[in-house]
């Protein structure tokens, strides 16, 4: 069979966003002591208001540790690779409506490709 002739497989959902939920023991810095948490509930109810979750669609997940803590809070898109960071619920609501809903990279919350733990 030709590869010109058949198509790759589609994923069970068409993107993935993983928000880091992770708490670190002690002074050790973390997504969870960023409001990490209502990022994610935030986003899955968004997600969920504007039609947008299901097979084919977006699906929130929850993640541990992502290891760029030093960007916290974080959150990735995928099939992209896009990760962003965020400050509050209004920037969750523009990565939905842009990035979710519309394909469009929020160039304003995207996490430096040099920042990590």
């Amino acid at each position: 069979m030709s590869s010109s002739n058949t198509t790759a497989p589609q994923g069970y959902y068409g993107r993935h966003i993983f928000f880091c939920l992770n708490e670190r023991k002690g002074d050790e810095d973390s997504c969870s002591k960023h409001n990490a948490q209502e990022g994610f509930d935030r986003c899955k109810s968004r997600v969920k208001a504007e039609g947008l979750a299901g097979p084919g669609k977006v699906r929130v997940n929850k993640a541990g540790c992502l290891d760029r803590c030093a960007g916290g809070p974080v959150a990735v898109v995928y099939p992209e690779a896009v990760w962003y960071t965020f400050v509050d619920t209004s920037d969750i609501d523009e990565i939905v409506d842009s990035h979710l809903k519309n394909g469009q990279v929020v160039e304003r919350l995207l996490l430096p490709p040099n920042v990590g733990r």
